[in-house]
């Protein structure tokens, strides 16, 4: 009988999960002191409690809650703690395997360059694989509300920055009336750079959203998803190509992109054989880790222990890895899952 400790025993991957998204309360105080800022509620248990979105009423209102976490991370010493921190989390949930995503440019109001930030994210990612042994990587993001030409700049600091540990580039934000292909130069840099690509669609819009990630922006996964069952034909092309499905169930209740875990489409798209795995979106908003992401899909989807496993290597099949690296990789989870009964 399948129990939730053992689901957390299994090695998980998270590709699609945000810096921004990811504080410890804990640490959210600590920073606040250290900054002078004065943050909604002074209890590390409140404030986690307050930084859970459960009351939005879509993805714009939902993402209004990350200015709170985004003022404590503008000094490097900070984006260097929680990058640290999330790899130490992501150890404790028996996690083997972690992307972190993030706009480098919301840790630039205070005078930090680019680089600067992502050095900072890298430095704290590479002091906690080596004390937790979980190999990361950082995936930079624009924003949809931001300049094209703000893209633009992201995108070629993101190929610079590639020997530090920038493995992707990505698209995120508020989605409804904002087509990826706006910032289709920035994509074109980073494809060429040699980056990974990933963008987030099919959230707050429909299907055309995820096509014009795919055929515009070249992207090699899509975040979230939630709506390509919308055109069969897309679904199809999705999963004949292998492009990998981030899917954030707790993400996508919040948002309402779905309305209830059971009615979640990736049941379907399980089913009908697409490259899809679980990830959590943000560990802080949402409430959630990946633990609970597989357990509510087992709970509220009747996703079985093979399935699961199914799932778990479709995530480590789709990570932004060297291929020598990830069929490594693959192989040693293969054999972990197989002692996890």
């Amino acid at each position: 009988m399948l129990t939730r400790e053992m689901v957390r025993r299994l090695p998980k991957a998270e590709l699609h999960v945000h810096l921004d998204g990811s504080l410890r309360p804990s640490t959210m105080l600590d920073l606040a002191k250290q900054a002078g800022i004065t943050l909604p509620v002074s209890d590390a248990v409140a404030l986690r409690k307050y930084m859970i979105v459960d009351n939005a009423h879509d993805l714009e209102e939902f993402l209004t809650r990350f200015q709170v976490t985004i003022a404590l991370l503008q000094t490097p010493e900070a984006i260097e703690r929680v990058a640290y921190e999330m790899v130490e989390d992501a150890a404790d949930d028996h996690l083997r395997y972690l992307e972190v995503r993030y706009c480098p440019a919301l840790s630039t109001r205070e005078g930090l360059s680019l680089d600067e930030v992502i050095l900072a994210e890298r430095r704290g990612l590479e002091r906690g694989e080596r004390d937790f042994g979980v190999r990361t990587g950082i995936i930079n993001c624009s924003l949809r509300h931001l300049s094209p030409e703000t893209s633009v700049e992201i995108a070629e600091h993101s190929v610079r920055m590639r020997p530090h540990g920038v493995v992707a580039f990505d698209l995120a934000g508020g989605e409804a009336g904002r087509m990826p292909g706006v910032h289709g130069e920035a994509f074109d840099i980073a494809v060429k750079g040699g980056l990974g690509i990933t963008v987030h669609a099919g959230e707050a819009a429909g299907a055309e959203s995820i096509a014009e990630a795919i055929h515009r922006c070249h992207a090699e996964r899509i975040g979230h998803g939630t709506r390509l069952f919308e055109d069969p034909e897309l679904e199809a092309y999705v999963r004949d190509r292998r492009i990998s499905v981030e899917i954030n169930i707790t993400s996508n209740l919040q948002t309402h992109a779905v309305e209830r875990a059971s009615l979640h489409p990736v049941r379907r798209y399980l089913e009908r054989g697409l490259n899809v795995t679980l990830c959590t979106d943000s560990w802080l908003m949402c409430g959630v880790l990946l633990t609970d992401e597989y357990w509510l899909a087992h709970t509220e989807l009747g996703v079985t222990r093979e399935e699961m496993d199914r799932l778990i290597l479709h995530g480590f099949g789709s990570a932004f890895l060297p291929w020598p690296e990830k069929q490594a990789l693959v192989a040693a989870v293969k054999a972990e899952l197989e002692e996890v009964a």
